[in-house]
């Protein structure tokens, strides 16, 4: 177990005290069922960027509120934003911890370069977490599935109106007390197979973890939602043949001979829990092969039983099997329908090290 709360750090923090902090009794109400996304704790991150003064010049933890923004901002009239999504975890010695930050940062900087934005020194990124949770840690919860969201962003805050990157950025963290992503817990999911919209295409912004492409995804994902499903899998952009990735979520494909299928990166985002479920899957001796894999081909061979598990997986819903596929010329169902062994395991086995109810024996777990 890593601990990094001893690192220097490139910037000072001022920390701005709450004038009305949710009292204790009210904060434990607030968290004993939080919807995702809806609760929010009392303090935030705010760290300043502008060319002119050098860069990253000025970092504080503040009462959470709104941001002011001149109506000109870049970042409404030209998208120059990005995101993470990450959690800390109270494990049982009542100690907090997140599952490998550093590969947030660093893929936040890979976002910020495909978006012509600054990057952010890895060590800033991880200290602004830190500064967060140690003023926030009440708004932690314990308890099985339970964790609490971050949410670090970035956008361009510079007032003009021309075609350029801009020249002033706001990094800001927030963070949101989290159960189930979805409302029916750990059940298997239903998705609704997109033909006619595509989330992005080769030279595209797939990769970059920004509002655009999951923008892309609302229109198809009500199709979905509108036909009872719970999220939307998109298809390559040139043929509308190859599975790329849900609205959210990286995909696994368990077959009956053991072996494990994932679509290969480039148009889709590099999951951190899609990379840690290959090297998990593979801890247990499966083969796991990155490769294209069609649509037909998963009707085919979910219909044949040649198909027997789809993984569904993400930071906000870690492990989901996907039970039934629809699109508007057939509906198929995978194995059972429900959870599979593989992803009952790999969904204990991750949550397990990151909770610090497992052995960490790749040393993803970082104390704060």
């Amino acid at each position: 177990m890593a601990d990094y709360s001893q690192q220097p750090t490139p910037l000072a923090f001022t920390q701005v005290p709450h004038p009305a902090p949710m009292p204790g009794a009210a904060r434990e109400q607030a968290i004993a069922d939080p919807r995702f996304g809806t609760v929010f704790t009392d303090y935030m991150v705010v760290v300043e960027y502008d060319e002119a003064k050098g860069g990253w010049h000025t970092a504080s933890v503040q009462p959470r509120g709104p941001i002011a923004l001149d109506p000109a901002a870049s970042v409404l009239h030209y998208a120059q934003e990005i995101f993470e999504g990450m959690k800390a975890y109270r494990h049982p010695d009542g100690s907090l911890a997140l599952f490998r930050p550093e590969e947030n940062a660093r893929r936040f900087n890979d976002s910020a370069r495909r978006m012509a934005m600054p990057e952010l020194p890895e060590e800033l990124f991880l200290e602004s977490l830190r500064q967060l949770l140690s003023v926030d840690r009440e708004w932690v919860p314990g308890g099985d599935g339970a964790s609490l969201y971050l949410r670090p962003f970035m956008f361009a805050s510079e007032a003009f109106l021309g075609v350029r990157p801009a020249r002033q950025y706001k990094f800001i963290v927030i963070a949101s007390p989290a159960g189930a992503y979805f409302k029916s817990g750990h059940a298997a999911v239903k998705i609704w197979v997109s033909r006619d919209y595509t989330r992005a295409a080769p030279g595209g912004t797939g990769a970059a973890k920004t509002g655009g492409n999951y923008a892309a995804s609302l229109v198809p994902q009500a199709e979905g939602i509108a036909r009872g499903c719970d999220q939307v899998v998109f298809l390559d952009a040139s043929e509308r043949r190859w599975i790329e990735e849900l609205g959210g979520m990286n995909l696994f494909f368990v077959f009956d001979d053991g072996s494990v299928l994932t679509p290969p990166l480039g148009t889709i985002l590099p999951g951190i829990t899609r990379d840690s479920l290959i090297t998990l899957l593979r801890d247990e001796g499966l083969s796991v092969r990155e490769e294209p894999y069609s649509i037909d081909q998963w009707r085919a061979d979910a219909q044949s039983g040649r198909l027997v598990e789809t993984l569904a997986c993400g930071t906000a819903a870690v492990v989901t099997p996907v039970g039934t596929v629809l699109d508007d010329q057939s509906e198929f169902t995978i194995g059972g329908g429900g959870m599979g062994q593989i992803a009952g395991r790999m969904r204990d086995r991750l949550t397990g090290i990151q909770t610090g109810r497992l052995p960490d024996p790749h040393g993803w777990v970082v104390t704060v």
